[in-house]
């Protein structure tokens, strides 16, 4: 999109220097998440940037407006549900992991296989399970035996 038009020298100026401002602080925010998405704060940044620099004489409708802080709630109530979800997982493990007191398992740990019975659980977020001695991280479980 070209600018001049509609912007003199130095608000041209200004404008390109804010958005490559932006563009530089999105590939580093983009470049440290794992999978490259962007979370709520670079959504509320992107529509701030684009409330700030909008055309004076054709603003965003109230339409699009609406549309974009719908998108904006939608986002941040999947980001909490996931949260919630992934705290579920935990408390999941932990219950099945108490399950497991008592019984004979075997859990692997690379390529070395250890089979014993379930003398303790630790950890709350991360249980982990004392086979033999030493303890295990619940993920490495790979058989509960009778």
């Amino acid at each position: 999109m070209d600018f001049s038009m509609n912007l003199s020298a130095a608000d041209l100026a200004k404008t390109k220097a804010e958005v490559e401002s932006l563009n530089a602080t999105l590939g580093q925010t983009a470049t440290k998440k794992a999978h490259g998405t962007l979370g709520k704060d670079d959504f509320l940044k992107l529509l701030i940037m684009q409330l700030t620099h909008q055309d004076p004489t054709a603003p965003m409708n109230d339409r699009q407006f609406i549309s974009q802080m719908a998108q904006f709630s939608s986002l941040e109530q999947m980001t909490n549900m996931s949260t919630e979800f992934g705290k579920l997982k935990n408390l999941l493990q932990l219950n099945q992991a108490v399950n497991l007191l008592g019984k004979k398992v075997e859990v692997t740990e690379g390529s070395k296989v250890v089979t014993g019975v379930v003398e303790a659980v630790s950890g709350q977020d991360f249980p982990q399970l004392l086979v033999d001695g030493s303890y295990y991280d619940y993920s490495q479980l790979s058989k509960v035996l009778e």
